[in-house]
């Protein structure tokens, strides 16, 4: 079994104990974030759910609520729920599709791309502030670790497995996209 040395403990730490720490910090590192949001949107009648709408929206570009909720993730009754939200907020309108006529697209309107470059613009701030002393290269190693967890997470939730020449040759691009040099997410969709 190969080992992984951590500074500071006196010995060598087993990789898959490593990881179970990453996966037990997740769940309470998704709390705190999601508090966070809440809090900065307090009095915009927006919640967390519909900022990460937003954001995706400004990250892929117009979808449908199926597309979303695949890249976020999640089932498509929150992610419909979030659309008709933010859509009585005038923050996203919907569009034809020409690639399926009952599937209509969510995009942004004009106020929701100024309101989510202005919170993103802050929450940037906030972060070059607060994390000034984090390398990008340690951020990008942390994506690519979350990556391939996520991928593992994934093909286990649908009772497959990932080939491991396949794991190994997609490195930090799984399928939720790649980074770029700021770790933001190109969807591959």
């Amino acid at each position: 079994m190969s080992v992984v040395e951590v500074e500071g403990d006196g010995g060598p730490t087993p990789p898959e104990d490593l990881l179970y720490g990453v996966i037990r910090r997740l769940w309470p590192l998704h709390r705190t974030v999601v508090r966070a949001v809440e809090r900065e949107l307090t009095g915009t009648g927006m919640t967390a759910g519909e900022h990460a709408l937003l954001d995706a929206l400004r990250t892929e570009g117009p979808r449908t609520v199926p597309q979303l909720a695949r890249s976020m993730g999640l089932d498509r009754q929150p992610v419909q729920r979030w659309v008709n939200h933010a859509a009585e907020l005038g923050l996203v309108v919907t569009a034809p599709n020409p690639a399926h006529r009952r599937s209509s697209l969510i995009q942004l309107t004009t106020e929701g791309t100024e309101v989510i470059r202005g919170i993103q613009e802050f929450e940037a701030t906030e972060l070059r502030q607060r994390l000034a002393d984090l390398p990008a290269e340690d951020i990008r190693t942390a994506l690519h670790v979350l990556d391939r967890i996520g991928e593992e997470f994934r093909h286990l939730a649908n009772g497959s497995r990932v080939p491991r020449e396949e794991a190994d040759s997609q490195g930090s691009q799984g399928s939720q996209g790649s980074y770029d040099s700021r770790g933001i997410s190109g969807s591959k969709q």
